[in-house]
C-alpha cells in the first residue's frame, strides 16, 4: 500500500484519480468518456481562464507569441473542421511532424476534436523512418513544417495523400490558414477513455520502430504519477512549463505539454536545439518553474559551475525520466541548482510504475523510488516467479497496469512477447530493498557477461559519473574471445580534463576502489560527444553495434 498517501485528504485523492479499494489499495478510476481535449484546454474555456496564457512561443530572432486557451481552442476548431472538409475522422490516423511549435498543440486538439489518432513522428526522424512509420499506419496525411519536409519532398509515401504546412509549395495545403477560419456550427465528435488517441512510434533493441497505441485514458491513468513527480504544485498560480525534449515523445508531451494545460498553465517553447547556455538563458527570460530533463540535460547543466549566480532563475521542480540518474547528479541539483529533482521510471508502453515525491516521502540518492499509487510492481527471475528483496530481478506489472498500452499497432506478435505470464515485461533490472525503494541495475538483455561475472553497466557508469573528470558516459560490452566480453567505457570529459592513458588509468581504479576489480573497464575510449536518441539519450545501441562490428571484422 502506498502509505506515504495517508497525510493527503479525500479531495486531493479525488483530484489525482485515486480511490482505496476494500483492502486498502489505491486504485486510479477515470470515467468512461474521458478525452483528452476535455482534461486539457477543453477545460479552460469559461470566463475566468479562457483567456489565460496556454503558450509561450519564442521564435529565432527573439521575438514572443502567446496564445490563450481560446486562440488554441478556436484555431484548433478551424482545423478540426478543415480536416473534416478534407474526410478524415473518427478513427483515422493523422500525423503530427511539427516539432515543439504551437502548430503540434493546436494539432492535438483538433485531431481530438474529430476523433483522430494523432500519430506523433519526431522531425529528426530520416526517411527511412518516415517511411516505415506512414506506411505503417497508412496515414494519409500529415501536418509539418516546410523546413522539416524539404528533403523528404522527393521521397514516396504511398498512402499520403495530403501534406499540409505553414509557407507551402505548389503541392502542399496551408497549414496556417487552415487554423484561422473556424466555422460556426462545428461540432466535436469526442472518443472515450478507451478509444485510441496517440499512436507512438519508438524503437526497442531489435527490428524498426514499433507503433504503440495509447487510448485517451492514458492521461487520467498518469494523473497521480504526473502529480507527485511534480511534487503535488502541478497548478502554482506562477507555475511555467518547459522541456527541451520533443513533443512527438512522452516526455515532452505526457509528461508536459499535456500535464502543464491539465492545470491551465502555460507551456514556453522555441525550435532551438538543447544546449546548457541556451537553456539557462529561455528558463531565466520565461520565468520557468517546472521542467522535465532527461538525465543527460541535467549532466549538461551540471557543467556550470554556479548558475544561480549568473542566470535570474525562478526554476523549482524538476522530473525526470528515461534513464537512471546518477546519484551525483541528484546532489547537484538540489545543492547547486537549488530545486527539487523528482526521478520516474517506466517505458512508453507501461509507464510511471516507480518514482519520487520528494513532499511526501524521503529521496534516496541513486534509487528510482518507491511504487506509485495504483500500481503494484514486482520483481521476478526468467521463470516469471518473484525474487527476494535484495536480489535482482527483471521489473513487470500486471496486464491489468492502468497505464498500459493498447498494443503494439499492427502487431499481435510483438504485443505477445511484452508478456511473461500474467505481467508486462520491462527487460528493465533492479534491486528493490526493505523499505521498498527500487534501485536501478541495467538492462536485462544490455548485461555484461564477463569470465562468468555478471555485470550491470549503469552500476559502472554511476560510479564513473562520480569522478570529476568525466562529464557522460556509456558503459557497453565488448566482444572478446577470451571472456566473451569485456566491459568498455566511452567518456566525454569535463572542461580541464583530457582523456589519455594517464586519465583512463584513474578511472579503472577508481571503479576498481569504488565497486570491484572484476567491473573495472578494460578499456575506455574517449570521445568529444556522443550521438543522441530523439528523446536525448546516449544511442548506446549505436556504440554496441560498432563493437560487433568490429569483432566481425577482425
Amino acid at each position: 500500500m502506498s502509505d506515504y498517501l495517508q497525510s493527503l485528504s479525500p479531495d486531493v485523492l479525488a483530484d489525482l484519480h485515486l480511490k482505496q479499494d476494500a483492502s486498502g489499495k489505491y486504485q486510479i478510476k477515470w470515467p468512461a468518456d474521458y478525452n483528452i481535449y476535455t482534461a486539457t484546454v477543453g477545460r479552460f474555456l469559461g470566463p475566468d481562464d479562457r483567456d489565460k496564457p496556454a503558450m509561450i512561443f519564442e521564435v529565432e530572432d527573439g521575438s514572443v507569441t502567446t496564445l490563450s486557451f481560446a486562440d488554441v481552442d478556436t484555431a484548433a476548431s478551424s482545423l478540426a473542421a478543415e480536416l473534416r472538409r478534407m474526410g478524415y475522422g473518427k478513427g483515422d490516423p493523422i500525423a503530427l511532424h511539427t516539432g515543439q511549435h504551437p502548430d503540434t498543440g493546436i494539432g492535438h486538439m483538433a485531431i481530438a476534436k474529430i476523433g483522430g489518432i494523432a500519430v506523433t513522428l519526431s522531425q529528426l526522424y530520416g526517411p527511412d523512418t518516415l517511411i516505415h512509420a506512414l506506411n505503417d499506419c497508412q496515414a494519409r496525411v500529415i501536418l509539418t513544417s516546410s523546413d522539416a519536409w524539404a528533403p523528404l519532398r522527393n521521397e514516396h509515401f504511398p498512402h499520403l495523400h495530403h501534406v499540409m504546412m505553414r509557407d507551402p509549395g505548389a503541392d502542399e495545403l496551408d497549414l496556417g490558414a487552415a487554423m484561422t477560419n473556424p466555422p460556426s456550427d462545428f461540432t466535436s465528435e469526442l472518443g472515450g477513455a478507451d478509444d485510441p488517441a496517440l499512436l507512438m512510434y519508438t524503437s526497442g533493441s531489435t527490428g524498426k520502430p514499433k507503433g504503440i497505441m495509447h487510448g485517451h485514458r492514458i492521461l487520467a491513468a498518469y494523473t497521480p504519477s504526473i502529480n507527485l513527480f511534480f511534487n503535488l504544485d502541478l497548478d502554482d498560480l506562477d507555475a511555467v512549463y518547459w522541456s527541451p525534449s520533443d513533443w512527438a515523445w512522452v516526455g515532452g508531451l505526457l509528461d508536459m505539454l499535456f500535464p502543464a494545460w491539465m492545470a491551465g498553465r502555460p507551456v514556453a517553447t522555441s525550435l532551438e536545439r538543447f544546449t546548457a547556455e541556451y537553456a539557462y538563458g529561455f528558463m531565466s527570460r520565461h520565468n520557468v518553474t517546472h521542467t522535465f530533463l532527461a538525465p543527460t540535460a541535467i549532466k549538461r547543466l551540471a557543467q556550470h559551475p554556479d548558475p544561480r549566480r549568473q542566470y535570474d532563475l525562478s526554476l523549482r521542480i524538476i522530473c525526470t525520466g528515461g534513464e537512471a540518474l546518477a546519484a551525483k547528479t541528484l546532489a547537484w541539483s538540489e545543492e547547486k541548482l537549488g530545486v527539487v529533482c523528482n526521478e520516474f521510471y517506466g517505458m512508453t508502453e507501461v509507464n510511471h510504475l516507480i518514482g519520487n515525491c520528494a513532499a511526501l516521502f524521503a529521496r534516496r540518492p541513486g534509487s528510482m523510488g518507491r511504487a506509485y499509487p495504483g500500481h503494484e510492481v514486482l520483481l521476478v527471475d526468467g521463470d516469471g516467479k518473484q525474487v527476494a528483496d535484495g536480489e535482482p530481478g527483471e521489473v513487470v506489472t500486471p496486464h491489468a497496469s492502468p497505464t498500459r498500452f493498447l498494443g503494439y499497432f499492427n502487431n499481435a506478435e510483438k504485443t505477445k512477447d511484452m508478456k511473461l505470464g500474467n505481467y508486462w515485461r520491462t527487460h528493465d533490472l533492479a534491486v528493490r530493498d526493505g523499505d521498498g525503494y527500487f534501485w536501478y541495475k541495467g538492462r536485462s538483455d544490455d548485461l555484461i557477461k564477463s569470465s562468468g561475472f555478471r555485470i550491470g553497466p549503469a552500476e559502472v557508469e554511476e560510479c564513473l559519473l562520480a569522478h570529476p573528470a568525466v562529464a557522460e558516459v556509456a558503459v557497453i560490452a565488448k566482444p572478446d574471445a577470451d571472456r566473451g566480453a569485456i566491459v568498455k567505457a566511452i567518456i566525454s570529459t569535463r572542461s580541464g580534463y583530457v582523456g589519455g592513458d594517464a586519465l583512463a588509468q584513474d578511472l579503472q581504479n577508481h571503479v576498481k576502489k569504488r565497486l570491484a576489480g572484476y567491473k573495472a573497464p578494460r578499456e575506455l575510449e574517449f570521445v568529444d560527444s556522443f550521438q543522441m536518441t530523439s528523446s536525448g539519450k546516449i544511442n548506446r545501441r549505436i556504440l554496441r553495434d560498432a563493437e560487433t562490428a568490429k569483432a566481425k571484422a577482425s
